[in-house]
């Protein structure tokens, strides 16, 4: 880190304990990102019960080159965070879960999500308990009655638009899945 580790309390009295835990687990932050310019953790103990003990409050704040993240373990979520230990561990561990999150996408392994095949019905055959759809590209998919999900076979028309889940059939490719598109096409059974 460029910038030393701070480290702050309220509404509580310093702890070297503490100190200890929370700067072994910032020094381990720098595994996920090796660029931490600085680190700032606020621990914070806003809730005095008479009944229960305190709940901790752990904020985490971490800056990297053009990049900022925030995690805040707020107390009454959670009462296993009467023990300041427990609180501090979520917190870095939610703190490492963004690190690695922002070092896929800094790094661009980032897993991109195709869309689902979408085209128009071309063709229905009732008799047959077929379909046909044409996607944009002009392929031509065939779909079985029970491949319909969210309407009745028996209520489609071709021009519809639907998007589909493909797969290899015998006779090449299939939907196993078919979605009607927009409310207006929606038929309900």
């Amino acid at each position: 880190m460029q910038i030393p580790l701070q480290i702050t309390y309220r509404d509580m009295p310093p702890s070297e304990a503490v100190d200890a835990s929370i700067r072994e687990r910032a020094q381990k932050l720098e595994i996920f990102a090796d660029n931490i310019t600085s680190c700032r953790v606020v621990i914070e103990a806003p809730h005095k019960h008479h009944h229960k003990g305190q709940l901790f409050s752990i904020h985490i704040d971490i800056t990297l080159p053009g990049h900022e993240i925030a995690v805040s373990r707020q107390p009454d979520k959670n009462h296993a965070h009467e023990d300041i230990y427990v609180a501090i561990r979520d917190a870095f561990d939610a703190a490492r879960r963004q690190l690695e999150d922002y070092n896929r996408r800094y790094h661009g392994n980032v897993k991109l999500h195709q869309p689902e095949p979408h085209g128009q019905i071309l063709v229905l055959n009732p008799e047959q308990n077929f379909g046909i759809i044409k996607t944009p590209d002009g392929r031509e998919i065939y779909f079985h009655r029970n491949s319909i999900i969210n309407a009745d076979f028996d209520q489609l028309a071709p021009g519809m638009s639907v998007h589909f889940t493909e797969s290899n059939g015998d006779q090449g490719p299939q939907a196993s899945t078919v979605h009607i598109e927009g409310k207006h096409h929606t038929v309900s059974r």
